[in-house]
C-alpha cells in the first residue's frame, strides 16, 4: 500500500474551494477533500502583515501523487503562492487508507 497524506492549502472563499476540491477529485488526484469553515489567517506578504478571511482545504491522497498534486493546485489557484504543505498519516484505519488508496489514480 502506498503511503498516505494529508495535504492543506487555503483559498479566499468558499467557491474557490469547491472548485479545486471537486477538480482534485475529478482527476483521482485525491480521494477526498474537506473544505473548511472561514478562518482568519494573518501572515507577511509584499512586506506587511496581511489579516484575511480564507476557507483550508484538507486533501487526502497518497505520497506518489504529491508531485502532480502541487502541479495541478498551482494550476488553477488563484493565489500568486498557493500554501502546499504535506503531512505524513502517523496511523489511520485500514479500511478508510485502502478506500484513499482505491478511488486514486495509481
Amino acid at each position: 500500500m502506498n503511503k498516505c497524506i494529508l495535504v492543506l492549502t487555503t483559498v479566499p472563499d468558499e467557491k474557490t474551494g469547491h472548485q479545486i476540491a471537486k477538480e482534485l477529485v475529478k482527476e483521482r488526484l485525491s480521494a477526498c477533500v474537506t473544505v473548511s469553515a472561514a478562518s482568519q489567517s494573518f501572515y507577511w506578504w509584499q512586506g506587511k502583515i496581511s489579516n484575511e478571511k480564507e476557507h483550508i482545504l484538507f486533501i487526502k491522497t497518497k505520497a506518489t501523487l504529491l508531485t502532480d498534486l502541487e502541479k495541478k493546485i498551482e494550476e488553477i489557484h488563484p493565489y500568486e503562492v498557493p500554501e502546499i504543505i504535506a503531512l505524513p498519516f502517523f496511523q489511520g484505519s485500514a479500511k478508510y487508507l485502502n478506500w484513499i488508496e482505491k478511488e486514486t489514480k495509481d
